[in-house]
């Protein structure tokens, strides 16, 4: 089977450049939500979304949309430690060095799952596979992110989503610079969306609720999309945003889920098009590049679903960049979200569909003004 290619750098770039719409119109109609997402917990009309985001509170009663998915029983995740190991590590039959070592690991971007600790001859060793012990000064501990999507209770009313820019401050108004008065936002706050405005440059500002503002840069969003017409009414699909580095999985017509992802960088773009899982592995072994600088070897890549010949939605245990551009071409999903969309499809009657495309922010103002005709640059 061929080897996927994955996330190699720790890139931080941010993702392809948001698209700036040179003519539009406002938005009217659209009733605001009085969002409080630091209200007190249990405050009246107030939604648990999960423990980094907390309360999204109301000024009046709304349906509960969204939920924290629950941690699945049988999960290895909390309990599995992964690590980056340093370049041209000696990797040794027994935790000690006076045997000689049974391989080198070479240079590049080199992940191993931690199997246990072992003191000898005054020094820290870890086992890495049977019969392979490395010295502990030659890993670095990784931590899976903590960022976790959310599930749908209903089908959404408007677009939801995440920021991507951590501790930005709000706008009062589009295209202003942000308010003081207004507290900084973490990266992965979810918000909702109530109307959209341009700015004089082009760019979209979007009203996250409770007279706060914030430019398109620093979200990734989610909307409910028409299904392909060569999925079924009661078929499972996710639809994987590039533009948006966002996913959203669906029954039929109906979001049931929705995250953020990384797909590939432009060097190494993700497909565009409609396709189906074809293989998957609860943990695999991925590797690329060999001898060349951007050259990877990671083992045990959870929650492995290929889709595109050798390219898949997976889980990646080894950054935390999701929201923006960082793979070799597969689509990097946090840990748990991986594992929640590999165990819900599952049990599906078709073969997972997958729609990998590219969308345009106008779909935000063509659904507030079906009137309206836009143009993008």
């Amino acid at each position: 089977m061929a080897n996927p290619e994955i996330d190699t750098f720790m890139v931080n770039e941010r993702k392809t450049s948001k698209l700036m719409i040179r003519y539009g119109a406002l938005i009217g109609g659209i009733v605001m939500l009085l969002a409080v997402l630091t209200a007190p917990a249990g405050a009246a009309d107030c939604d648990y979304v999960n423990a980094v985001i907390g309360y999204a509170c109301y000024a009046d009663p709304q349906p509960t949309v969204f939920r924290q998915p629950q941690e699945f029983k049988d999960s290895f995740l909390a309990r599995t430690v992964y690590a980056r190991v340093a370049d041209l590590t000696n990797v040794y039959p027994s935790p000690s060095s006076a045997t000689p070592p049974v391989r080198n690991v070479g240079d590049g971007y080199l992940w191993v799952t931690v199997m246990g600790r072992v003191e000898s001859g005054g020094e820290i060793w870890y086992q890495i596979n049977p019969g392979e012990y490395v010295r502990a000064a030659d890993l670095s501990m990784g931590e899976i992110s903590e960022f976790i999507g959310i599930e749908l209770n209903v089908q959404p009313s408007r677009p939801f989503g995440w920021l991507v820019s951590d501790g930005v401050r709000p706008s009062s108004a589009p295209g202003v610079e942000p308010d003081t008065t207004f507290a900084r936002m973490s990266r992965y706050t979810l918000v909702q969306i109530f109307d959209a405005k341009l700015d004089d440059e082009g760019w979209i500002w979007y009203d996250i609720g409770g007279g706060r503002w914030m430019k398109q840069t620093h979200m990734s969003l989610v909307n409910i999309s028409q299904r392909p017409e060569e999925v079924g009414p009661d078929e499972y699909w996710v639809e994987v945003d590039l533009y948006e580095q966002s996913l959203a999985a669906y029954v039929g017509d109906r979001m049931v889920f929705a995250t953020l992802v990384s797909s590939g960088l432009n060097r190494w773009p993700t497909n565009e098009g409609l396709f189906q899982v074809w293989d998957r592995h609860t943990a695999t072994k991925m590797s690329g590049a060999e001898g060349k600088v951007d050259y990877y070897f990671i083992e045990d890549v959870p929650h492995t679903m290929f889709f595109d010949y050798d390219i898949a939605l997976h889980g990646a245990y080894w950054h935390d960049r999701f929201g923006y551009k960082h793979s070799h071409g597969c689509v990097n999903m946090p840990p748990r979200d991986a594992e929640w969309v590999f165990n819900w499809s599952a049990g599906a009657p078709n073969d997972l569909w997958v729609w990998s495309h590219t969308s345009d922010p106008n779909h935000y103002f063509e659904r507030f003004d079906p009137e309206a005709s836009f143009s993008g640059p």
